[in-house]
């Protein structure tokens, strides 16, 4: 994947990530790896499922409440949240619209909504 960008602008996965229709804007690809823009406007339900993977989120913009396990707090910008693979997460009570950068390793194996 030597072609593939080692960097990308915030603006930029925004405007793509809107320009999809999609939630989840995959923007990064490593063998151990992967990493996306997950957004969910205010009012949203999240509709994922736990994933195979581990997963980082850092919330960039906006505010809601996340689960993760039997674990609930709230999320802002700066917020960073481990999700262990196979646990069950979701963020609810999404007040301003959501954006969060994932990072999965190894690399996601099963698409997000």
């Amino acid at each position: 994947m030597p072609n593939e960008p080692d960097h990308a602008e915030f603006a930029r996965l925004v405007e793509e990530g809107e320009a999809s229709g999609r939630r989840y804007l995959e923007f990064l690809r490593r063998p151990a790896m992967s990493a996306g823009l997950y957004a969910l406007a205010a009012g949203d339900e999240d509709p994922q499922q736990p994933h195979a993977e581990d997963e980082l989120y850092v919330v960039v913009e906006g505010r809601a409440t996340v689960h993760v396990g039997g674990d609930t707090r709230p999320v802002g910008p700066g917020s960073v949240v481990y999700v262990p693979a196979e646990m069950p997460h979701r963020f609810s009570d999404i007040t301003e619209d959501l954006r969060v950068v994932v990072v999965f390793a190894p690399p996601e194996s099963r698409p997000t909504n």
